[in-house]
């Protein structure tokens, strides 16, 4: 079983990206990271710390159910993608291994977080 994560433009055909759980988890661990934070210690994700002591343009993407709740707006996907794109560049530049799928992952997510952008839907998860 797993995730993806797909334009809610009613296109099956449309480009979406797909993680087990854990590599999802993995991601947004990785992610958090990058932004100076560790996802274990926020509210949800089994810590005590609220969102609101952080700043970072991805938390609608952080703070989001595995599967489940709403989907992401178009504004929150153009508030997203920047920030992941800049992340997956840094990691991208440092040339680490480790982060190879991750890199592509991310790389994936912009594609689709740009896709929702320009036809202006939300940015589903099954």
């Amino acid at each position: 079983m797993g995730l993806v994560l797909f334009p809610g433009d009613g296109d099956t055909s449309s480009p979406d990206v797909s993680w087990s759980y854990s590599g999802f988890a993995a991601f947004r661990r990785r992610l958090a990271q990058a932004e100076g934070f560790a996802l274990s210690e926020m509210w949800g994700f089994g810590g005590k710390r609220p969102w609101s002591e952080v700043s970072t343009a991805l938390e609608p993407f952080l703070d989001h159910p595995d599967d489940g709740g709403d989907d992401l707006s178009p504004a929150d996907c153009a508030a997203i993608l920047p920030r992941l794109e800049t992340i997956t560049d840094q990691w991208a530049q440092n040339g680490d291994d480790m982060l190879h799928e991750h890199i592509e992952d991310g790389r994936k997510l912009a594609t689709v977080l740009r896709l929702c952008i320009e036809k202006h839907v939300p940015l589903g998860f099954a």
